[in-house]
Formats: C-alpha cells, sequence, structure tokens
C-alpha cells in the first residue's frame, strides 16, 4: 500500500503554478483542470482578507490562491506523515481525495471575508460538500482519480463518516492546531499585509509531526515553539489585522445592512450563495431603493467608514444578548434614542453600530507524544489560563457611528453610562 499511495502523491505532477509564497507548486493534468473550473475561478474573485485591504493596500490577494496554498502545504504533509508510517491505514484513492479537499476548501465561502458568518445563512463548508458533489467538480474530481463523495465529506463534517478511519484522519489533518489552512494564511495574509507576525517555520514543523490514527497528527517536545509561535501568531494577527478596528468598522456596517435585508425580505438567503465581491456589491446596490441601509454598502466601497466612539471589554454578564445579531438593532435603537434624549440631538437607529466579535478560539489539541500529555498539559508556557486570557483580551465591544456624530458622541462624558443604560 505504501507504495502506491507514493505513486498518488508523487507521480504525475507536472503542471506548475508559480505562488508568491511557496515558489513553483505542482499539480497533476486533473488537479489543475480543477483550478480552470468555474466554481474555483469564483475563488479569484473573492479577497482573502476583504476589507482588510482598507487598511493594509497590500491586502489584495485571493481566496483561490490560498486554496491552492493550502493543497501544497496538505501534500507535503501527507507525504511527511506517510514516510512515518500513516500508510498503513491510507489508500491511493483518499490521499488524492484529501489533495482534491485542500484544493477545494474553500469553494462554498462567502465574499467580502467574514461579513457573512454570523447571517442565518448555510455554513461554507456544507455549500462547499454540494458544489463539490456537482457537475463540473464531480466528474473532474473522478478524472483525478480521487472519489467525490469522501472529498465533500473530509470538508464537510455534517456529512456522515460511516465509522471510516481513513476519513476522520484526513478531517483532523485539514482543520487542527498545525493545519495546511492556517499554515497557508498567516504566513500569507502577513506577507501580503506586510507584518511580521504570521511567519512560519513550515519545514520545521513539518519534520516535527507524526501521524496518529485517531488523532490526526502528534508533536514531540521539540515542536512546542512552533505550536507556541502560531497560537502568539494567530493572536497578533487578530489584534492588529483581522478586528483592527477600522475592519471591524467595514465588516458592521455590511452585516448591518444584510440582516435588515434578510430580516425584511428584501434579499433572499439563496441570494447570497455563489457571490464574489462585485456580486455582493452588486446585489446591495441593486436593492438600495428598498432599503436606506443598502446605502452603507456604496459608503464602504467608498471608504467612508464608520467612526469608532466608544469600545469596552466584553461582559458575558452585561453583554451576552449583544451575542445574538438579530437583537442587536434593538440594542442599537434604544442606545440611539437615550442619546437623542440626552444630547438634545436627533441620533438615528441606523446611524450606530454595536460590533460584537465572532467566535474565535486559539486550539490547542495537540497531543505532546513523549511528554504523554496534550499540549494545554505540557512544558509549554502558554497553559490553558493564558491561552485563555488572550482570547479574553480580543473580545472587544464597539460602538461605532456615522462621521457626523463622532464630534458631539466622542466629547459626551456619560456615553459609558448611557451604554448600560440602553440595555446592553
Amino acid at each position: 500500500m505504501g507504495d502506491a499511495i507514493y505513486k498518488a502523491l508523487e507521480e504525475g505532477y507536472t503542471d506548475p503554478i508559480r505562488d508568491v509564497l511557496w515558489g513553483h507548486i505542482y499539480l497533476t493534468p486533473a488537479l489543475a483542470a480543477l483550478t480552470k473550473s468555474a466554481p474555483f475561478m469564483r475563488l479569484s474573485r473573492i479577497l482573502q482578507l476583504g476589507p482588510v485591504s482598507c487598511v493594509y493596500p497590500g491586502a489584495t490577494h485571493t481566496r483561490a490562491s490560498h486554496s491552492i496554498g493550502v493543497y501544497h502545504l496538505g501534500r507535503r504533509l501527507l507525504i511527511n506523515l506517510v514516510e512515518r508510517g500513516a500508510g498503513d491505514w491510507l489508500s491511493p484513492g483518499g490521499a488524492r481525495s484529501f489533495l482534491c479537499a485542500c484544493l477545494l476548501h474553500d469553494l462554498g465561502h462567502f465574499p467580502y471575508t467574514h461579513s457573512l458568518k454570523e447571517l442565518p445563512l448555510a455554513s461554507h463548508e456544507s455549500l462547499t460538500g454540494k458544489s463539490i458533489l456537482a457537475e463540473p467538480l464531480k466528474g473532474l474530481i473522478g478524472k483525478a482519480g480521487a472519489d467525490p463523495a469522501f472529498t465533500a465529506a473530509i470538508v464537510d463534517t455534517s456529512l456522515p463518516a460511516r465509522g471510516s478511519v481513513e476519513l476522520l484522519f484526513y478531517r483532523k489533518l485539514l482543520s487542527g492546531v498545525l493545519d495546511p489552512d492556517k499554515l497557508d494564511y498567516l504566513n500569507r495574509d502577513a506577507r501580503y499585509c506586510g507584518v511580521p507576525y504570521g511567519a512560519q517555520d513550515v519545514d520545521f514543523i513539518l519534520s516535527r509531526l507524526y501521524p496518529h490514527k485517531e488523532r490526526g497528527v502528534d508533536i514531540d517536545s521539540r515542536g512546542i515553539p512552533s505550536v507556541e509561535s502560531i497560537l502568539f501568531s494567530k493572536y497578533l494577527m487578530y489584534r492588529t489585522v483581522y478586528w483592527h478596528h477600522s475592519v471591524r468598522s467595514a465588516t458592521s456596517m455590511i452585516k448591518k445592512a444584510l440582516i435588515r435585508g434578510l430580516e425584511t425580505g428584501i434579499i433572499a438567503p439563496e441570494e447570497l450563495y455563489n457571490l464574489d465581491d462585485q456580486s455582493l456589491f452588486a446585489l446591495m446596490e441593486s436593492r438600495a431603493d428598498k432599503s436606506s441601509l443598502f446605502s452603507l454598502a456604496a459608503r464602504v466601497r467608498e471608504g467612508a467608514l464608520y467612526c469608532l466612539i466608544a469600545e469596552f471589554p466584553y461582559n458575558e454578564g452585561d453583554h451576552l444578548s449583544l451575542l445574538d445579531i438579530k437583537a442587536r438593532s434593538a440594542h442599537e435603537n434604544a442606545l440611539a434614542r437615550i442619546l437623542s434624549e440626552s444630547l438634545g440631538k436627533t441620533i438615528p437607529g441606523d446611524g450606530i453600530i454595536i460590533d460584537v466579535p465572532e467566535p474565535f478560539s486559539l486550539e490547542t489539541g495537540l497531543y505532546v507524544r513523549n511528554e504523554e500529555c496534550y499540549f494545554a498539559e505540557s512544558s509549554s508556557a502558554f497553559t490553558a489560563e493564558t491561552v485563555q486570557s488572550f482570547v479574553k483580551s480580543l473580545y472587544v465591544i464597539r460602538i461605532y457611528a456615522d462621521k457626523d456624530l463622532e464630534p458631539v458622541l466622542t466629547s459626551f462624558p456619560g456615553l459609558t453610562e448611557i451604554f448600560r443604560r440602553g440595555g446592553i
């Protein structure tokens, strides 16, 4: 079996793609055909980081380039693991399916990064699975020597595993602490944003990974610094790039327009599937006459973002209700009414946005084989409490307002108290 898997992973990779980050990436002609399909080409019209380019102008790389990078690292990872014994429970067809899953894992991703993440829509993983099981991808995956159903099930974990050890193994590889997705996006995003935080020593990381049939991969104690680097890099990238206050402003403006569009039926959920960045904005522009909130999308495109008025650490006791995006608009309206009464100036509900970050975690689930414990209990300085403190520091509630309201609101001394009195 080992020789057959090596053949599946090493032979016939004759089509190069030149990547800024990883240099030449080689695909088989059948895998290269997947990158030329219409579903994959849509990813070339979606910026990986969406509104981040408002702050970091270099951040114009696409989900297509990221997906090709994930495929490249996934192939390198699997070759290393097969060399260390994973071939005992893997098959050539399964290995090819894993490579297809790496390449296609973001097919169902929504445009404009995570602006649509909280909306009541199907998960992008389930949309990816459906796309993989439909033509033209279903036939192209078959021609690549992979199983479309197996490929879809690697990405969409809601699909039944039917007790397949190999399938569960690949799921662990594609989504974990040191997975090819994270290794690519941290390095790639940092490179294009021009910041030093995301760079990872991929060669060393791959050298410290060992296959485990149930857990996916283990590390030894020499790999602990690599996990620490991943955790701190992810923290810094969220703090300085992904959740920069201007990026959060753009994201929250798009969310506010879309959630109202969905609530009023101006937009149907199905209309938000399979869009790219341009078609998302075109859809909102086409409905601008039906809701004034869609003017927020035009403002985002023009760089006329709402201003940061105040920010508060998230406290579950006070702010739990804010996690419900549908309830957030009621709090915004209440806050606007109280501000209007206190200031003697009309503050429209549409002029105030309360932003709460999406759920976030720093994964520490790797097993340290020579210490016989999981990472959080290992010799690492990153204890469970330390990791949790990083996560907690990132959860900040921000209030944004129209620029015209900035002078009066930022100078108002009782905003914190009004924020609490507004039922928040």
